[in-house]
């Protein structure tokens, strides 16, 4: 395999991805909703060149439980909008829910942002995993996970089909002869559907790099047929090298299953990266954000997997409980691995709730081992590139940028310019033609 630049997204999560960042004295403690803090930290990465793209994650339901900087933060398509008047180069991906949203709305606000980003926008396509999100919107009941998955397809087909409104070259703006556009390249979507139904066209042009980048975040069964069938990229969950290698062979097998190449779906794992100059001061400053948590926050912190069950009616040091099929319509795959590795470790409450708080990470530790890690995963097929997701934001990013990026950029696996000036263009994905442009057998791909 020949030895690539390896592309980077950084995760705007506010202070970090630690559940009490906020704590922490590297960072303000209302990064969520401090726009300097997160355009400073996006200008930095867009200046380092690391990051193809800023990623910005949402939820729709919250409660006393829930994450302290997930109760007050930014709704994406206005934090991108911002963003995409404010940078220049950095690809802008922004999280918005198939089951809780219009898709001739979501077709309009990634359409908008691409424009104003000269072609810059992605948009992760959730089917939001939370309960309580049914709540919030009027809904007698959260659809289950099957039910989501398939809401989430047509959802998607229909933006889709609604980007491919118009032909690339079907606006004149001829003055002399006073069109404004060829109608000749306008089309109709007319898609009737057993959720959702539009006429179209969708009244904005089509993006300058063809459609808006798609990524999906599902790992189970039906996420990865989703994705096979729809996503050009996938936010992957970090376990193991072999578990990751396992994933994205499904995710690029399910690609050509539906009839697109393997490279056409890139693969990007979330890491939380901790530097230290030994391996001792990593595992300090990895102590220092673990005691940032205590006991029942960690259980909270634990029950919002499981659509925030209540942990604390067990025995902290007991074994893990048997839950049944509690957690199953949530966070399906990532409630999965944690019981089964419980169920193999013999892991007690505590032990299960500490270690998701604050999850260890083989990208923990110093710089060479960091960037060693990085190729291994890259090299052997488990990952296209990375989601840089820092427990502590700023000092997190700060680390990265001064010790581990020139060990990458000497290995020539990291480039400061950015690759072109789309975002597809960032991710090694070509110009997404439109349907109308294609053959028939090619344009539902």
């Amino acid at each position: 395999m020949s030895k690539n630049r390896i592309p980077f997204g950084l995760m705007l999560h506010g202070p970090g991805g630690h559940m009490n960042a906020w704590k922490h004295p590297a960072g303000p403690a209302d990064a969520s909703v401090n726009f300097q803090f997160l355009l400073e930290q996006t200008l930095k990465a867009e200046a380092a060149g690391i990051a193809a793209f800023a990623f910005v994650a949402d939820g729709l339901y919250i409660n006393e439980q829930s994450i302290p900087h997930f109760l007050n933060r930014f709704e994406p398509i206005a934090l991108l909008s911002a963003l995409a008047a404010t940078t220049s180069t950095i690809g802008l991906v922004g999280t918005l829910s198939t089951s809780y949203s219009d898709p001739f709305t979501v077709a309009r606000q990634f359409g908008s942002i691409d424009l104003i980003s000269n072609g810059r926008a992605g948009w992760n396509a959730v089917t939001s995993p939370l309960e309580g999100s049914a709540r919030n919107y009027g809904r007698v009941q959260h659809p289950d996970h099957a039910l989501r998955y398939e809401i989430a397809g047509e959802h998607i087909e229909i933006v889709k089909g609604l980007w491919d409104s118009w032909d690339d070259d079907a606006f004149l703006r001829d003055r002399n002869t006073g069109r404004f556009a060829d109608f000749a390249k306008l089309h109709r979507l007319n898609f009737k559907g057993k959720f959702h139904s539009a006429e179209g066209p969708l009244n904005i042009q089509r993006s300058p790099q063809g459609q808006t980048v798609l990524f999906q975040a599902g790992g189970s069964v039906a996420g990865i047929d989703l994705a096979g069938l729809h996503a050009d990229a996938v936010f992957a969950a970090s376990g193991s090298i072999e578990e990751n290698r396992v994933l994205t062979q499904k995710l690029k097998q399910s690609a050509v299953a539906h009839g697109r190449g393997a490279d056409a779906l890139k693969v990007f794992p979330g890491i939380g990266v901790i530097v230290g100059s030994t391996e001792e001061e990593a595992e300090r400053k990895y102590q220092e954000i673990a005691g940032l948590v205590n006991i029942n926050e960690a259980l909270a912190y634990l029950g919002r997997y499981f659509d925030h069950h209540d942990f604390s009616q067990y025995e902290l040091d007991a074994p893990f409980p048997e839950l049944g099929t509690i957690g199953r319509e949530n966070f399906q795959s990532g409630t999965d691995k944690i019981k089964a590795r419980a169920k193999e470790l013999g892991q007690s409450l505590r032990d299960v709730a500490l270690e998701q708080t604050t999850p260890r990470s083989e990208f923990h530790g110093t710089p060479q081992h960091i960037a060693d890690r990085i190729e291994a995963w890259v090299d052997s097929g488990a990952a296209d590139g990375f989601v840089l997701g820092f427990p502590v934001s700023a000092a997190g990013w700060a680390d990265f940028e001064e010790h581990v990026l020139p060990v990458l950029e000497q290995r020539g696996r990291h480039v400061r310019e950015q690759v072109g000036t789309t975002l597809r263009d960032h991710l090694g994905l070509p110009f997404r033609e439109s349907r109308y442009a294609l053959p028939a057998e090619k344009a539902a791909g």
